[in-house]
């Protein structure tokens, strides 16, 4: 049931406005009113988009009971696509050709036989898409969470969320917002009134040798801070190898982390192309270290977290902050025969991950943009160089 049980993989988003006081009867109706068997779409190819209750593809009986835990609302969209594929188009119109060019002297098609063809082939995709040949269905959870007015996605998908996010702001007149790595920034810096140094800030380059820091992912648009993710990650890793495996946190508490089992690596000039390391330590491989000694930015990096005795284990995306395969282990056993409690259990879980990452994302931050940053790039920088001019190369 999404959220509710197995690996978590999501994309977090705010939701402008008010969070209602709780969800009831109304909420539901809403999810009912635009369920994915009341939706219809103007061409049988156009791709649609409706609500389930969560537990499966075909999953309609929404209920209070079942779709409301613990201050959350938690159900699913699913999206059919109906789409012939191209292939199966040209090799449909081939043989319309065939048929209708075997008595053409010279075997090759007139205007007028070519329009037949395609018109021929446009009847026959109507046909097939009716019939539902070629539906794909694809379920993705969301878990409304209005104690924090989030939103949590159940996917990766830009053109997925585009088309649930449509669905959302038509069913729920919902203002929507991914939480990158730079609204994320933003927020601090606005909680923390450093707004105007988070304004002024660019890139870190990390090799001083060079003029400039160079980023081809990021746009350069002002107020995009989304390279600050990528920042984050290379610092993280900086942190973990030569100060400590235990950071505080802004509120106090403490996290321990690693870098474990992935880690993706891309230049930011797109000169020398990128790199995937697999192992239960990437980062202390040889060809990690010559990875980001040679320039290149982490893009997506596994961890382990463990804060308050739950550990978390996730591989983290830095400039969306989109979370896959989030797995968490709590020191105490959930009763497997409280049904519910157990699944509230699980929300209060995904709740601690994210206020995990977000912590430590703010003890970033607080660095990045606070007076200490300077000094902690140096280190960095003479972290990077000396690795580079000591690590000698394979035999």
């Amino acid at each position: 049931m999404g959220f509710l049980s197995g690996r978590m993989t999501f994309e977090t988003f705010r939701i402008g406005g008010e969070p209602p006081r709780q969800f009831g009867p109304e909420h539901i109706e809403i999810l009912q009113r635009f369920a994915i068997d009341r939706m219809e779409t103007a061409s049988e190819e156009q791709a649609i988009a409706g609500f389930l209750a969560g537990e499966h593809l075909f999953d309609l009986e929404f209920d209070l009971e079942k779709n409301v835990l613990a201050d959350c609302l938690h159900f699913a969209v699913r999206i059919d696509t109906n789409q012939i594929p191209a292939a199966v188009r040209r090799a449909w119109l081939q043989i319309e050709l065939a048929a209708l060019t075997v008595d053409n002297p010279s075997g090759r098609p007139t205007k007028a036989q070519r329009q037949e063809a395609k018109e021929a082939v446009e009847t026959r995709c109507q046909d097939e898409a009716r019939s539902g040949k070629f539906r794909r269905m694809q379920q993705f959870p969301l878990l409304w969470d209005s104690r924090t007015n989030l939103l949590f996605f159940g996917g990766s998908s830009a053109t997925a969320w585009e088309q649930c996010s449509e669905l959302l702001i038509r069913a729920f007149d919902l203002e929507l917002e991914r939480l990158t790595a730079g609204h994320r920034a933003h927020d601090w810096a606005v909680e923390s009134k450093r707004l105007e140094a988070l304004e002024e800030l660019l890139p870190s380059n990390f090799f001083p040798d060079d003029a400039a820091a160079e980023i081809v992912w990021w746009n350069g648009e002002s107020g995009n801070f989304d390279y600050l993710g990528n920042d984050f990650l290379l610092w993280l890793w900086w942190y973990l190898e030569t100060q400590a495996d235990t950071l505080t946190l802004p509120d106090g508490s403490e996290v321990t982390a690693m870098l474990s089992r992935t880690l993706s690596l891309s230049c930011p000039r797109g000169e020398s192309g990128k790199e995937t390391i697999s192992a239960e330590a990437p980062s202390r491989l040889p060809e990690a270290a010559q990875a980001i000694r040679s320039g290149k930015l982490p893009r997506k990096a596994g961890l382990i977290l463990v804060r308050y005795g739950d550990q978390y284990e996730l591989v983290l995306q830095p400039e969306t902050f989109s979370v896959s395969g989030a797995k968490i282990q709590t020191d105490e056993r959930e009763d497997p025969s409280d049904g519910r409690g157990a699944l509230e259990d699980r929300i209060e879980n995904l709740r601690g991950l994210n206020e995990t990452i977000n912590l430590l994302y703010h003890a970033f931050c607080e660095k990045r943009i606070g007076k200490s940053w300077s000094g902690e790039l140096a280190q960095m920088q003479r972290w990077l160089k000396k690795e580079a001019k000591t690590r000698k190369p394979a035999a």
